[in-house]
């Protein structure tokens, strides 16, 4: 296991949302706008506050305008700076990546979150790393994956963001089980997919952030396929904890998933209102819609 700094991020971006259809028939689910750009650029936005230099985007067939996202369109920018628009001009230019920031892979068929991992060990390398989940958009003072990176820092290993769920609502999701609670940062001595209602060890779910060693390639390579005929990220997770310390993070932030149309709703309302310049006129829209 290797105490190197954590320097680059996977992004798996090869789904087809179909949580969100019709949505996403021709508009890949991670460039749906929430308020006035797509959700990825709050993803990435978190990554780079996180010190994350390098992203490693896994793609599927349709994805190709993700990676269009991320480059010039000489076109619209001149018109911008023809027209004056300095302003909008230069929001779309700080998205752009530095040079060599970013690297786009292809999972050539969809065999899972963990399929989707491994096609970036090539261009990871022998380095711990971040997992985002970019239909997660998670709102927080102190960026997620910044939260995620500090706890790396002092523990080291691997870690698992979480965050707390009503008891009763612990069977839809992956939870965490802990050796004792103290605080945010806790060790971790399993995980548990979707327990059956009341056998759940602990209320902290899976969220949609990690950090991990680069052992687990070695682990994805040989993985047999688990739920939904997959190869889960998961299940490589749980063969790593023999040998290697994993710890559960308790953000402090809010989550809004927005591979999920009510998710995707809740982050629009929620990201307007807080927005600097929108904020006010989108409470009174809400208001007068209530």
């Amino acid at each position: 296991m290797t105490n190197k700094r954590v320097r680059k991020a996977v992004i798996p971006v090869a789904g087809l949302g179909t949580r969100v259809l019709p949505g996403t028939k021709t508009v890949p689910k991670e460039l749906l706008n929430v308020v006035d750009r797509p959700i990825l650029s709050y993803v990435v936005e978190e990554a780079r506050a996180a010190g994350i230099e390098h992203f490693v985007f896994v793609t599927g067939r349709f994805k190709g305008a993700i990676e269009d996202y991320f480059d010039h369109q000489v076109e619209l920018e001149a018109q911008l700076a023809a027209k004056g628009k300095t302003d909008i001009l230069n929001q779309l230019l700080a998205e752009l990546p530095r040079p060599g920031e970013m690297s786009f892979v292809r999972q050539m068929q969809p065999h899972g979150l963990g399929h989707a991992v491994w096609c970036a060990r090539d261009i990871v390398g022998d380095e711990p790393f971040g997992v985002i989940l970019p239909d997660m958009v998670m709102d927080a003072e102190v960026p997620a994956m910044k939260q995620a990176i500090d706890a790396y820092d002092e523990v080291g290993g691997n870690i698992i963001v979480v965050e707390p769920v009503p008891h009763d609502q612990t069977h839809k999701y992956g939870v965490v089980a802990l050796d004792g609670q103290s605080g945010r940062l806790n060790k971790m001595t399993g995980m548990v997919e979707k327990p059956k209602a009341g056998t759940a060890p602990s209320n902290l779910i899976v969220s949609g952030r990690y950090i991990l060693q680069p052992e687990i390639f070695e682990l994805l390579a040989t993985q047999e396929r688990g739920a939904g005929n997959e190869i889960q990220l998961t299940d490589s997770m749980f063969r790593l904890m023999e040998t290697q310390g994993f710890h559960a993070l308790e953000y402090d932030g809010v989550t809004y998933d927005c591979g999920d149309k009510i998710g995707l709703l809740r982050a629009n309302v929620a990201m307007a209102l807080k927005h600097p310049e929108l904020g006010a006129a989108a409470r009174a829209a809400v208001k007068a819609l209530l």
